[in-house]
């Protein structure tokens, strides 16, 4: 197993040196999903909640958060993003909505956490804008799927 990084040799948080790393394309993709009221989902799909569109909405907080990562994880680098995409599923059994954020970069560091913060604000958003109707929403499963570039080169999930 690797050592923590962002730890020096005397224990004490620092910001990990990128500088010498290449630049190369990253990509990272991260999914979750919240778990609702049957009654909840339905009004997110009939598209009739009194704050608007839920997951309209959620897709925009999700990438806007993606792009303030560094501003809220204190040791994460602020990176200049090339894209990223949130995307939505409704299930009806259980009734919840999954939420995949695919984020890309070119640069020496890469986006996992990037992708991670796309999928935990979108999620949040749910709640925030349902929570008036199902308070009891959960949300579960929120983790890395895979990453893409740099000298560890292509990390995926095992199923």
């Amino acid at each position: 197993m690797s050592e923590f990084t962002h730890f020096n040799r005397r224990g004490e948080a620092h910001m990990v040196d990128v500088g010498d790393k290449l630049v190369s394309q990253r990509q990272a993709v991260a999914s979750g999903r919240i778990l609702m009221q049957a009654e909840t989902l339905a009004r997110i799909l009939a598209g009739d909640h009194k704050k608007g569109d839920v997951l309209g909405i959620a897709r925009v907080a999700g990438i806007m958060a993606s792009k303030r990562t560094a501003d809220l994880i204190p040791l994460c680098h602020p990176l200049a993003l090339t894209a990223v995409s949130v995307e939505f599923e409704t299930i009806e059994q259980p009734p919840a909505v999954l939420c995949r954020a695919s984020v890309s970069t070119a640069g020496q560091t890469g986006v996992e956490m990037e992708a991670l913060m796309a999928v935990q604000v979108a999620l949040l958003t749910i709640y925030d804008m349902c929570k008036a109707v199902d308070r009891g929403m959960q949300m579960t499963d929120i983790g890395l799927l895979e990453k893409r570039g740099g000298k560890s080169g292509v990390w995926q999930r095992a199923e």
